[in-house]
């Protein structure tokens, strides 16, 4: 009878240490599959380079910014490579982008590389970064800013519509698609725009060593193939992403090895559904046309 009693209480224990042992192994899964898909915020246990893509129409954009500046903060976060394939977009969007770029530059390197299009606000982007990359028929370039509008009042006036508006002073709503600009409101608007273009040029001359003079001169709004940037000092270099890397190595000793995280955006999951209604909005009306404020795009004359 003692036998029985002692195997009865070996299987107990043994019983008793598998729920312990199965109870340790769920729960270091569970870990493990926290640590590999947090999202947002996600812990990562090693060094790493980021990958921040910089795509379409550049607009303010507090998310982008936000994760930006958890990048500044992260000591794992070793250098910032910022990839951008855009035409620009408004000016206060390129804007924000770039300092807040250059909040992380301030504490890591940071290397942009352009690949079909950098134009404009996003050239701007571009120049927060120590070192451009771009491809040898990467488009780039096109420093400048503009005011776009219509003017529709002939149209209205033969369909027997017309427009009364009260201002508060002649300038108030110029220009305005209701009626023609006097050389008052174009002037005034014309002042804004220089006023922005000038300081688009500075940050030209100051981020690429430029003169004044030599920065104005490559400012007149065309554009560069990534071969021409590099011969006037627009860009650093030719190549892509092997070459950032390439560059990370040399100058900041960051193993080639190291994996790349790329910062996802809420909407990165919406692609099909952007794509879908990106091309409704090109069909019905011009994207560039809703736009507000200042833009700096690059864009073909009369292509909608």
């Amino acid at each position: 009878m003692s036998l029985d009693a002692d195997a009865i209480l070996d299987r107990r224990r043994l019983k008793r240490n598998l729920i312990v042992w199965r109870g340790v192994a769920v729960v270091a899964v569970i870990g493990a599959v926290f640590l590999g898909f947090w999202r947002g915020d996600r812990l990562i246990a090693r060094d790493h380079v980021v990958r921040l893509a910089v795509e379409g129409l550049i607009v303010d954009d507090a998310e982008r910014l936000e994760a930006l500046n958890r990048i500044a903060k992260d000591e794992r976060a070793k250098a910032l490579i910022v990839r951008i394939d855009s035409p620009g977009g408004t000016t206060v969007g390129g804007e924000a982008l770039y300092h807040g770029l250059r909040r992380v530059a301030d504490k890591k390197p940071v290397v942009a590389t352009i690949r079909t299009l950098g134009t404009s606000a996003g050239y701007l982007a571009a120049l927060a970064g120590h070192r451009i990359i771009a491809r040898e028929s990467s488009l780039t370039g096109s420093i400048g800013v503009l005011v776009q509008t219509a003017e529709m009042s002939g149209m209205l006036e033969k369909l027997g519509v017309s427009a009364e508006v009260i201002r508060s002073a002649p300038l108030k709503g110029k220009p305005s698609p209701l009626a023609p600009l006097s050389e008052e409101g174009r002037q005034a608007t014309q002042e804004v725009v220089d006023d922005v273009h000038q300081w688009f040029v500075g940050i030209v001359a100051e981020r690429r060593k430029l003169a004044p003079e030599q920065a104005q001169a490559l400012a007149q709004g065309r554009v560069y193939s990534g071969r021409q940037a590099l011969k006037l000092g627009l860009i650093d270099e030719l190549g892509g992403e092997i070459e950032a890397r390439a560059w990370l190595r040399k100058a900041h000793k960051l193993s080639t090895s190291l994996p790349v995280r790329p910062v996802e955006l809420s909407d990165e999951g919406l692609g099909l559904f952007r794509l879908i209604t990106g091309l409704a909005e090109k069909m019905s009306l011009s994207e560039r046309l809703t736009l507000d404020g200042l833009v700096s795009v690059w864009h073909p004359e009369g292509l909608f």
